[in-house]
């Protein structure tokens, strides 16, 4: 049974259009407390990242929690796997992420995280999404009576207790003293996270991006945008830069020669690391948008490789029933399971540092051992809600074949829509980046044509 508000990522939108109104969120509280509530759910932690909206939506969720019964407890801005940790910490039940992650300010979204630091798997979303229904259309958001309304608690050294987690991943026996990083927290969740947790361990800290307005997360910086990173780590001179997404849950890396290195090179960089210091457990899960020259380079370290579909949470079913550890996306979505349950920026660039130091390389020299395909991806905007009728269409098939057909063994082309925007993403790869370029076009053109 397919979900109807739930995306790849939670519920997600432009802000004041049906769902992110305060009416929706407050019904969604509702329905998610009453759905936690009946196992045994007391209370639910809430964060957000920087965007203006993020306290109007908090207000509407905060007033259906506790209209189910369900105790809150608020930490502000904080980044997305900071509130799975810390919800498992203060012994919440549950928690709450209001962002809307890479997208620009006048979206926002609202995902929920179990007490394990886990997404809620899919027959939880059905069943909120049951209650929610019934809300919306028959107005049957019944609130507990008075006596058993949820109470409200603030909770002012979640920040704190987030930046001593992520400093005990890096190995206590390495300092980052004598690096020079430059730090790009897309004016986001962790802008006044990740900065202080390189300072304290040693680094010399260039902070950009890092003046949150509620307006400015993710407009033309972080890990989306990566040209002004690109620049300060030229004109600093720094050893390599860091640049986070507006919720912190995906990162990316620039080399000392402002080259970037993105989640597939993370990934071929905590794989290569693990298998020579014999703590590899099973392969490596990518999705399948990940770089072929991923799974080339992983092949001739013999490290087994699965692609799950586009989405942390498939990556993390995929981990789970394989019993690996590592995987994540091209995007900078990094999991290890092993340091944190969730994609957590932070924890996945301290892991990267540390094998850079471990391995006495620049980063650009422990990435140069994996190639990677030229891959074109090209993203389709929709003007309409029909982006399953524009994939099954004869027309787009048509296109396909012929673009495999031109690619014959050297390639791959992957459609497929968006979770969390109007959008079709067509993405061709091949050894050789003018016909990855051109079969991209075609087959966009004929998505456009619709």
């Amino acid at each position: 049974m397919s979900r109807k508000y739930f995306g790849t990522d939670g519920v997600r939108g432009k802000v004041g259009t049906f769902p992110i109104t305060p009416d929706f969120a407050m019904k969604l509280g509702w329905a998610a407390g009453k759905v936690l509530a009946s196992t045994g759910t007391q209370e639910v932690l809430i964060g957000k990242d920087t965007r203006s909206s993020g306290y109007m939506l908090e207000s509407a969720i905060e007033a259906g929690l506790s209209a189910a019964g369900v105790n809150v407890a608020l930490i502000g801005p904080m980044p997305t796997p900071a509130v799975a940790y810390l919800a498992s910490t203060f012994r919440a039940d549950a928690g709450v992420v209001i962002s809307a992650s890479h997208n620009p300010f006048y979206d926002n979204g609202i995902k929920f995280f179990s007490n394990s630091g886990t997404k809620l798997n899919d027959e939880q979303e059905l069943e909120i999404e049951a209650l929610l229904d019934q809300a919306l259309n028959h107005n049957a958001m019944e609130c507990v009576s008075s006596e058993l309304l949820g109470k409200v608690r603030r909770i002012t050294d979640a920040a704190g207790r987030y930046i001593e987690f992520c400093k005990g991943v890096f190995a206590k026996d390495l300092t980052l003293a004598g690096l020079k990083i430059v730090v790009d927290s897309a004016n986001g969740a962790a802008y006044h996270i990740a900065p202080n947790v390189y300072r304290e361990l040693g680094a010399e800290v260039i902070s950009i991006n890092d003046k949150p307005n509620g307006t400015n997360i993710n407009d033309h910086c972080g890990a989306t945008h990566l040209d002004s990173l690109q620049t300060a780590v030229m004109v600093h001179e720094a050893d390599l830069g860091i640049a986070m997404d507006g919720d912190a849950d995906r990162v990316m890396f620039v080399d000392h020669n402002g080259h970037v290195v993105d989640g597939d090179q993370i990934l071929y960089i905590l794989a290569k690391t693990a298998k020579q210091q014999g703590t590899l457990s099973g392969g490596v899960v990518g999705t399948l948008m990940s770089n072929l020259g991923l799974e080339i380079a992983l092949k001739e370290m013999d490290i087994p490789f699965k692609r799950a579909k586009v989405g942390d949470r498939y990556v993390v079913e995929q981990l789970k029933a394989t019993g690996w550890r590592i995987g994540g996306e091209g995007s900078g979505h990094i999991l290890h399971l092993d340091h944190a349950s969730t994609g957590d920026a932070v924890v996945a660039s301290l892991l990267v540092l540390q094998a850079v130091l471990q391995s006495g390389q620049s980063l650009a020299e422990i990435v140069s051992g994996m190639k990677k395909l030229p891959q074109v991806l090209l993203n389709v905007r929709l003007t309409a809600n029909n982006a399953d009728e524009i994939l099954a269409s004869a027309a787009v098939k048509q296109a396909v074949i012929e673009a495999e057909a031109v690619l014959a063994e050297n390639g791959r082309v992957l459609l497929r829509k968006s979770g969390t925007e109007p959008l079709i993403r067509v993405m061709v790869e091949s050894t050789d980046p003018e016909i990855s370029q051109a079969q991209a076009e075609h087959i966009a053109k004929v998505v456009t044509s619709f």
